[in-house]
C-alpha cells in the first residue's frame, strides 16, 4: 500500500505486507538438474583446490574448497562435481563458483549426525555457516567485545516480501530450540524477537522477549529497531556486534534449532517470489536452485527486457540470468515486466529536497550524492554522513531527477570496505 500526498508537501506512506491466516504453505521446488554454490574464497591457484571436477559429493556434506581457507559450502545434492571457477558477485565481489550435476538417486552425508550428538559453537562454526537465512556464525565466535544480545528479525525488511513472517507463523517451537541451543554454547543471554503486531501471540511461543515494529516502511530496518524499539542509537558506520549485539533471521534461528534436533542440515530456503501482475507465492527450495527452475515450476516466463531482482522492490538487486541460484540469504526473487521498469537517468540534482525530507536517517542526501558521482567517497564518508545511510532506498524511490541514489550509496561503501581491507592486509 503506497500513500502520497498530491503536492509532495508530506512524506509518501508505505507499509510492509504482513501475513494472514489466509496464506498458504510454501510449495516445494526441486532443482532440475544442477546447483549452483558460491564460496567467499577467492578462486586462486588450480593446485589449491581441494575438490576437482568430476568427484561425487552427498546431500548435506561439507565440502571445502581451498586450502588455507576455512571457508566452506554445504552441498544441498548428491551428485557430481560438474565446475570449479571464479566468479563475480556484486561490485566485482570475488568469488568461487561451484556447479554441481544431480544424481537420480540422493543419500545423505553423515558426518554433522555424528558431530552434532554434542552441540558446540565449535560443531556449529564447522558445519553451519551456511543455514538457510545465512546465520551469522563469525559474528557470535566474536570476543572483544562478547556478543551478548541477539535481535531475531522476524518481520521482512522489505516491502511485498513475506519470508521471515512466514517462519515465525509456522516455525515458532523451531526457533525457540534454536534460542535454547544458542543459550547453552554462546555468550548470549538476551534474545529479543521482532514481529508485526499480527504476529506478536506466535511469537510469544518462542521464548523471546516480544517487540512489534509499526507496518510504515522501514520501522523493520534493524537500525531503526535499535533505535526506535530498544533505545539503542549506535554512532553512524559502528557495526552492530561492536556494541555487543546481533541481528539474526529468523529462519536462520530456526534452522540452527531444526538443524541440531534432526541431526542434519538444512539446505531448503524459504524464499517470496513474486510474479510480473505483483502475485506473490512462497516456496521452498534447494538452495543453489537455478531461478529458472523456479519460474519454470510457477509457470513464468521471462522475456528479453524484463528483470530479475533478488530481494525486495527497495533494497533488492538485479541479477543478470536465470541461471542465478537461490542463496543463503535469498528471501524474495521479483520478475519485472520490462514495460514497468521505471528508467534512471544520469540528469543533475534539480534541489528539490524529496530525499532529505523523506530520509529517516536525516542525511542531507542532495549533497552526498554529488561526491558520489564523482567517486569522491572519502569526502562523503567524512563530510556528508555516509555512513548514517540506513540503506531503505526511499531516496531512489522519492528522486524527481530518478538518479540511482541508493546504488551510489551501496557502491560508495562497498569500495571503502575493499580499500580499508587491502590496507589492513598489506600493514
Amino acid at each position: 500500500m503506497i500513500k502520497k500526498s498530491f503536492f509532495g508537501l508530506l512524506k509518501p506512506r508505505l507499509e510492509y505486507d504482513i501475513i494472514d491466516a489466509k496464506t498458504p504453505a510454501p510449495r516445494e521446488i526441486t532443482a532440475s538438474k544442477t546447483i549452483q554454490l558460491f564460496s567467499h574464497t577467492v578462486f586462486d591457484k588450480k593446485d589449491k583446490i581441494l575438490f576437482q571436477v568430476g568427484d561425487k559429493v552427498k546431500a548435506g556434506q561439507k565440502i571445502s574448497i581451498m586450502k588455507g581457507s576455512d571457508d566452506y559450502i554445504i552441498s544441498s545434492v548428491s551428485g557430481t562435481i560438474a565446475s570449479i571457477s571464479p566468479y563475480a558477485g556484486n561490485f566485482g565481489m570475488q568469488m568461487t563458483s561451484v556447479v554441481i550435476k544431480k544424481d537420480d538417486r540422493q543419500e545423505s552425508d553423515t558426518q554433522f549426525a555424528e558431530a552434532a550428538k554434542t552441540p558446540s559453537f565449535q560443531v556449529t562454526t564447522d558445519f553451519l555457516a551456511h543455514l538457510p537465512g545465512a546465520f551469522p556464525v563469525s559474528i557470535l565466535s566474536q570476543t572483544d567485545p562478547k556478543v551478548t544480545k541477539l535481535v531475531i528479525s522476524g518481520m521482512d525488511t522489505d516491502l511485498l516480501v513475506q519470508t521471515r513472517q512466514q517462519i515465525v507463523k509456522t516455525s515458532a517451537s523451531s526457533i525457540k530450540k534454536g534460542i535454547r541451543i544458542l543459550k547453552d554454547i554462546t555468550n548470549l543471554d538476551t534474545f529479543i524477537i521482532v514481529v508485526p503486531e499480527a504476529l506478536s501471540q506466535d511469537a510469544i511461543s518462542t521464548g523471546a522477549t516480544v517487540k512489534t515494529v509499526p507496518p510504515a516502511y522501514p520501522s523493520a530496518s534493524p537500525h531503526l529497531v535499535l533505535k526506535d524499539i530498544l533505545g539503542k542509537e549506535l554512532p553512524a558506520g559502528d557495526p552492530f556486534e561492536k556494541h555487543g549485539i546481533a541481528v539474526v533471521s529468523a529462519e536462520a534461528l530456526a534452522a540452527l534449532g531444526n538443524a541440531y534436533e534432526k541431526k542434519e542440515i538444512p539446505t531448503r530456503k524459504i524464499l517470496t517470489v513474486i510474479d510480473k501482475i505483483g502475485t506473490k507465492k512462497l516456496i521452498s527450495a534447494q538452495i543453489g536452485t537455478p531461478f529458472k527452475d523456479i519460474f519454470s515450476a510457477l509457470n513464468i516466463r521471462p522475456e528479453d527486457g524484463d528483470r530479475i531482482i533478488i530481494g525486495g522492490p527497495m533494497t533488492g538487486l538485479s541479477a543478470y540470468t536465470e541461471d542465478h541460484p537461490v542463496c543463503p540469504d535469498t528471501d524474495a526473487v521479483i520478475i519485472q515486466d520490462r514495460s514497468v521498469i521505471p528508467y534512471v537517468s544520469n540528469s543533475a540534482c534539480i534541489n528539490c529536497g524529496e530525499c532529505i525530507r523523506i530520509c529517516p536517517a536525516k542525511v542531507q542526501v542532495s549533497m552526498l550524492v554529488r561526491f558520489l558521482e564523482a567517486g569522491q567517497y572519502d569526502n562523503a564518508a567524512d563530510n556528508y554522513d555516509l555512513f548514517s545511510c540506513i540503506e531503505c532506498g526511499l531516496c531512489s524511490y522519492v528522486c524527481t531527477a530518478k538518479i540511482p541514489i541508493f546504488q551510489y550509496i551501496r557502491l560508495a561503501k562497498f569500495e571503502l570496505a575493499r580499500i580499508q581491507s587491502a590496507e589492513a592486509e598489506n600493514v
